[in-house]
C-alpha cells in the first residue's frame, strides 16, 4: 500500500495560526488569479506537472518559487508586465 506524504507547511517559523501549507498557498494563489491550472502555468511560466503535483501535495516549493508565488499573489499586474519584457 502506498501513502502520501503529509503536505509540510511553509513558513514553520511562523505562529500556527499563520502557517500554511504549501499546498494552500499555491491553490490560494491561482484561486485567486482566476486561472486555470494550465492556464496559470502558462501565463507564469510555472511547468504544469510541477504545479500539479504541488496542488496536489505531492511536491513542495523551494524557497524562491514560494516567494514567487507571493508576488503574483500581492502584485500579478506587476509579475507580467515583467514577464512580457522579459525574453522568452
Amino acid at each position: 500500500m502506498m501513502t502520501r506524504p503529509a503536505d509540510p507547511a511553509i513558513d514553520e517559523a511562523a505562529t500556527p495560526a499563520r502557517a500554511r501549507s504549501a499546498r494552500a498557498l499555491i491553490q490560494a494563489v491561482r484561486w485567486r488569479t482566476g486561472l486555470s491550472q494550465a492556464d496559470f502555468a502558462r501565463v507564469f511560466r510555472i511547468d504544469l506537472t510541477l504545479l500539479e503535483d504541488l496542488e496536489r501535495g505531492d511536491a513542495r516549493p523551494d524557497t524562491a518559487l514560494t516567494a514567487y508565488l507571493r508576488v503574483i499573489d500581492h502584485a500579478p499586474e506587476a509579475v507580467l508586465e515583467a514577464l512580457r519584457r522579459a525574453p522568452g
